[in-house]
């Protein structure tokens, strides 16, 4: 807890993305408007860490401590973007053993319990700092980060407290005065309770039968004591209600021997809480419910809670400011531990001789039993190891962000999970019964070493076992933390499905933290990862309605899909329906009808659409029969090719519009668990795909690459060449599988677009030595190439065209080739000795500005066109080859750019980027498997990217090849450029790679910064509403958004840009052979309208107005006028159209203004755009 009179502290953070976003929705503005942000977008968030008993905490909780969602921005506070721990202490967990190396020089624990005795901490801050410093952390920064954390999720006493701690005391009186009951039958206690009215006892399933001769009775607790988290100060403070444990502990005359078989216990018990909830409902004001402890039927609770008074039924009621769980539970002698081991049956049923064990049924009950026991166990912990506490709320933290708690609907592994783990691993687990965790370690190395205890060891198939004990887990895929001395397995309530799914969340945070390249703080202890369609790459909801009633119907679904679905995915969870309270009066609550179990699936692309799938060989009858049983009619005996005789199954590549995963999953959903389980399951996943010309796969563009495998060996066996030729390098979104829309089809009459290939030739002194000379032998050469190619290729046609005729530095020719097939590609050709020249004429101090900026920008495009470009499409060429979802992913991306009218500013290769980063450094999650995933999560990180502070950095190697140095190094660039340019007037958002690490190639003068503003906002939009619609999302509605934000649009005929004509466009021709001879023009090779519009636009019209497009996925073109063309004082030459206007002062002086000519511009821009505009829309509403 914090010390009074702690001061307030602050740590900086970057500013939100508001003052962009106004800036957009306001960029008709004055440029003083638009320089100036909005409210207090540019000031700084402060972190604050409040006093105990701050009468400003209760103001806080008034205001709004009600939302998990308020945790979720109290940790958003404490983003201070820096380099986190590394160095972290590894541990050898599959051995047993303690950390062989790394162990930190920490004292004894008996010096350090000495230490606490004398109230000095100066020795343990010394030497957790000398941990941080000497390996085990590679940052100070982390260090802070943590702490600053830490202080802040600490408990601390306040209002919500004292409340809660003064209905402990009231709520205690009120127990200790309950008069004794009973003994009474079933029949009598239902009766009893019936005739007051006031309390339904709530059994769990199956009810108690009538005639049970056993009998319910009420005594005075032998004991009240408050447990968990909140005495031992274990749990982070949260937003939501202070959650409290008050366990009551039963008398022990209550219980019979045998009370421990066939739920007679729990039936007891639950008559003792409803004698309890009748005295708390006659005797308090308190809000009284009961609710299953953590989902689990057989044990439920009281929850006292404030009662809030409503004035009208339509007011919402506010979460209450604390809670208070009343927990009946019994003496650890009651029962033998011997005879409610998990490999016993406790359920019994007359006649049954062949009944398995019952490890849940006992294990729940045996835990009701060593509640004390393991309080006394965790205060143990907290008192022999000062890192203990720190270790559990950091761990809490962890959890809460990845959706796990102790309820079984949300995993079963919660605090009380992650403490007992810590807590027994520093009495045992290791080598020879020894300790495996040190009393000496930080609260970060606790917290780090039991991440990869739950990463490496499986414990579902070999059991952790702290004492002296041989056991071995259950067989269902439950995981065991054996707790030999209480005889207990801690981890009883952690389903299989989500165990699987927390070792992958461990694996992925041990490697997120150890990646150099990445700040680990934000994903492990801030960001929010449970979002469904983020964290899976497919989902399958079935309604509760349609699934059996009983409990193991869950795991019986979960065993189906797991064998079904084998290798065609990595992992499959669920998330079952929490239960719900209910008021003692009335019956339990069932879940809604609308109410379902979801599904996840992540999928491995290499095998998920496999047709085809071999099972045993007919030779081994028992496997045989095996599959034949689980499969039914869909087996089948085959012979195959290499002579193999085996069970099989069949799919079909596209049944229905169903992908083969979603015909397995529906097969087994209606062989395992029901008819009318497969008719209701809804199937998300594939929506996105199916936004894609021609799908996701890259199998539409293998013509195109074997076109251009044919092009390099027609050039080099070309004879008469002058030079013999060095590379033929692509250079071009076709050839590396990120195009929107792929290579046309090449038996269609369609024009193709002709994909970019540089050609360079080896090296020879005959070339020219001046810049403008090698580009006129560039010329010639090409047309060398072109007729040499046509004499030896019949079939080919090679035209060479002309470009960049304004500045003669810049190339200016290129060579179209185009192939009977239909395949096309445009040639230019890179000589290595331009570079030189350029860099020569640019250290000339003679040189005039004009010329230099010329030369400048000639070097740039040099470099881009001809070393980065093609490096790069190589580099992402293999990496979509390693990554089968990577070319969906970022045509997808690409397509979100083009709809919303930024494809005209962002360039192709920073989007390239941004998806390569969801994969190569896929953090918070594993590399995504499906184009949905790869996606979503590419939008996630966009909306979050602070481009004024951060620097877009991807290793492009996918190998890590990009070292710590050389990500310095980016950073001291990107620092530099901005110092220079602080107003972001040129370089606004910076990307570079392992290949680029110059991080301006690419973004030079693009975008400006209002559209990165838009680009932000847009990305936060898409992102907030998937997680509001979830598995109810449209795919579409990503990809759609208003133009009411533009001063005018442009609506473009899409027959005439190449686009899906209308009924009846014949593109200006009148007869169809005209027609088709205009698509068969190969003159026209290349030709984009739209595009050469635009550029027309931009260059007449860009210094008065932005505009925006989307190519060929929106035909607009949407304009801003520019916060320059405001009126201004008469003057002549401005660069737009204006219209002078008298304008009289205050003083009633006259005076002549310009404003800027709207009508006349819009006019001309019509006539420019001709046919190809249909009409203009402005003063948008």
């Amino acid at each position: 807890m914090a010390a009074n009179g702690v001061k307030r502290r602050k740590l900086e953070h970057t500013s939100s993305d508001d003052g962009d976003v106004v800036s957009f929705a306001s960029f008709g503005a004055t440029e003083e408007e638009v320089a100036e942000p909005a409210g207090n977008a540019g000031q700084d968030k402060t972190l604050e860490a409040v006093d105990d008993g701050d009468e400003r905490l209760g103001d806080e909780e008034e205001e709004g401590f009600g939302d998990h969602e308020g945790d979720e921005q109290d940790l958003e506070r404490f983003a201070n973007h820096s380099e986190e721990d590394r160095g972290d202490v590894e541990i050898d967990v599959r051995d047993g053993g303690r950390f062989p190396k790394g162990k930190p020089a920490e004292p004894g624990a008996e010096q350090q319990r000495q230490d606490r005795a004398e109230g000095t901490r100066v020795r343990k801050t010394a030497s957790e700092l000398g941990t941080y410093l000497a390996g085990t952390s590679r940052s100070n920064i982390f260090k802070l980060q943590v702490d600053e954390l830490l202080e802040q999720i600490r408990p601390r006493r306040g209002k919500r407290e004292e409340a809660a701690e003064k209905a402990l005391h009231s709520l205690k009186k009120i127990l200790d005065q309950m008069p004794a009951r009973g003994p009474l039958s079933v029949s009598d206690a239902e009766q009893q309770f019936l005739i007051s009215g006031k309390v339904i006892i709530p059994f769990a399933e199956p009810t108690p039968p009538k005639d049970a001769k056993y009998k319910f009775a009420f005594a005075s607790p032998s004991s009240v004591n408050v447990v968990g988290s909140y005495a031992l100060k274990t749990s982070p403070r949260s937003r939501e209600a202070v959650e409290i444990d008050m366990m009551v502990n039963m008398p022990a005359a209550l219980f019979e021997e045998k009370d421990y078989l066939n739920y007679r216990y729990f039936y007891k018990r639950a008559y003792y809480l409803a004698c309890l909830a009748e005295s708390i409902l006659d005797k308090s004001t308190y809000d009284t419910r009961f609710v299953d402890l953590h989902d689990d039927q057989m044990k439920p609770v009281v929850v006292v809670s404030p009662r809030t008074p409503l004035d009208t039924e339509d007011e919402i009621k506010p979460t209450p400011r604390w809670r208070i769980n009343i927990i009946p539970s019994v003496g650890a002698e009651v029962f033998s531990k011997d005879k409610i081991t998990p490999g016993r049956n406790c359920i019994r049923t007359t006649g049954d001789t062949k009944a398995g064990p019952t490890p849940f049924y006992n294990s729940s009950l045996r835990a009701n039993m060593l509640t004390p026991s393991y309080l006394k166990v965790l205060h143990h912990a907290a008192s022999t190891c000062d890192g203990f506490r720190d270790a559990c709320l950091l761990g809490s933290t962890w959890l809460r962000q990845r959706g796990y708690s102790a309820r079984i609907s949300e995993g079963g592994f919660g605090n009380f999970e992650w403490s007992t783990l810590i807590a027994l691993l520093l009495q045992g687990g290791g080598s020879n019964g020894k300790p495996m965790l040190s009393e000496g370690y930080s609260s970060y190395q606790l917290f780090k070493a039991t991440l990869q205890v739950l990463a490496l060891r499986n414990l579902s198939k070999s059991a952790l076992v702290v004492g002296n004990a041989d056991t071995k887990p259950t067989g269902d895929g439950t995981p065991m933390l054996w707790d030999a001395l209480r005889a207990h397995n801690v981890l009883y309530k952690v389903t299989p499905w989500a165990y699987a799914q927390l070792r992958q969340d461990a694996r992925s945070s041990l490697a997120m933290l150890g990646d150099q390249l990445f700040d680990g703080f934000d994903a492990a202890f801030i960001l929010r990862t449970d979002g469904p369609l983020l964290q899976n790459d497919y989902l399958v909801n079935i309604p509760v309605t349609t699934m059996p009633a009983h409990r193991g119907s869950y795991h019986k679904l979960f065993d189906a899909l797991k064998r079904g679905l084998g290798d065609r995915v990595s992992l499959v969870t669920m998330k079952t329906a929490p239960s719900m309270s209910w008021q003692p009066g009335s019956l339990r609550s069932k879940s809604t009808p609308d109410t379902s179990i979801s599904i996840g699936l992540i999928v491995n692309p290499e095998t998920v659409n496999r047709t085809v799938d071999h099972g045993p060989p007919a030779e081994d009858k028992a496997e045989a029969a095996s599959f034949r049983t689980f499969w039914g009619e869909k087996a089948e005996l085959r012979r195959f090719k290499d002579g193999s005789i085996t069970e099989s199954l069949v799919w079909s590549t596209s049944e229905a519009g169903q992908t083969v995963l979603e015909q397995v999953v529906r097969f087994l959903l209606s062989r395992h668990v029901g008819r009318d389980a497969e008719q209701n399951a809804s199937f998300v996943g594939n929506g996105f795909v199916r936004l894609l010309p021609q799908g996701t796969s890259t199998t539409a563009y293998q013509p195109l690459m074997e076109a251009y495998k044919q092009l390099e060996t027609d050039i080099r066996g070309l004879e008469g060449m002058p030079l013999s030729v060095r590379h033929i390098t692509p250079a071009d979104p076709q050839l590396r599988y990120c195009s929107i829309r792929p290579p046309s089809d090449t038996g269609g009459r369609k024009r193709p677009s002709p994909a970019n290939v540089v050609i360079q030739f080896e090296a020879s002194t005959r070339w020219p030595d001046e810049v403008i000379a090698i580009q006129r032998t560039k010329i010639a050469f090409l047309l060398n190439i072109s007729e040499l190619l046509q004499e030896a290729k019949a079939a080919v046609t090679a035209r060479v065209g002309l470009e960049n005729q304004e500045d003669e530095s810049l190339n200016q020719a290129y060579l179209d080739i185009i192939y009977e097939s239909g395949a096309a590609f445009r040639m230019r050709i890179h000589h290595d000795r331009e570079q030189i020249l350029l860099e020569r004429q640019l250290k000339d101090k003679s040189l005039a500005p004009s010329s230099r900026e010329g030369t400048a920008r000639a070097l740039a495009a040099y470099k881009r066109d001809y070393i980065k470009l093609p490096a790069h499409t190589q580099a992402v060429a293999r990496l979509c080859s390693r990554y089968p979802a990577l070319s969906g992913t970022v045509r997808l991306l690409k397509k979100w750019f083009a709809s919303h009218l930024l494809a005209s500013h962002i360039a192709e290769e920073v989007i390239e980027l941004i998806a390569v980063r969801a994969f190569v450094q896929p953090w918070l999650w594993q590399t995504p498997s499906s184009v949905q995933t790869g996606f979503l999560r590419a939008l996630h990180w966009l909306a979050r990217w602070d481009w004024r502070a951060e620097p877009l950095i991807v290793d492009l190697s996918g190998t890590g090849e990009l070292r710590a140095a050389d990500v310095q190094s980016i950073k001291t660039r990107f620092e530099a450029w901005r110092k220079l340019d602080p107003s972001l007037n040129r370089i606004v958002t910076f990307a570079a790679s392992s290949l680029d690490q110059d991080g301006t190639t690419w973004t030079d003068g693009r975008p400006q910064r209002v559209v990165a503003g838009h680009m932000t906002a847009l990305a936060k939009a898409a992102c907030a509403e998937v997680q509001e619609k979830q598995v109810a999302l449209e795919p579409a509605s990503l990809f759609a958004s208003p133009l009411r934000d533009y001063d005018f649009v442009l609506h473009l005929d899409p027959a005439l840009r190449g686009g899906k004509k209308r009924a009846g466009a014949t593109n200006g021709t009148t007869f169809k052979n005209l027609e088709l001879a205009a698509e068969d023009d190969e003159s026209m090779i290349g030709f984009d309208a739209a595009q050469l519009l635009l550029g027309k636009l931009e260059f007449s019209y860009g210094s008065a107005v932005v505009f925006f497009a989307g190519g060929r996925e929106r035909p607009v073109i949407a304009g801003l006028w520019s916060p320059q063309t405001a009126p201004r004082n008469w003057k002549m030459n401005l660069a737009y159209s204006t219209i002078p206007r008298k304008v009289r002062s205050k003083e009633e002086e006259e005076s002549v203004t310009a404003e800027i000519n709207k009508d006349a511009i819009l006019a001309e821009i019509a006539r420019l755009g001709g046919d190809l505009v249909e009409s203009i829309e402005r003063d948008m509403p």
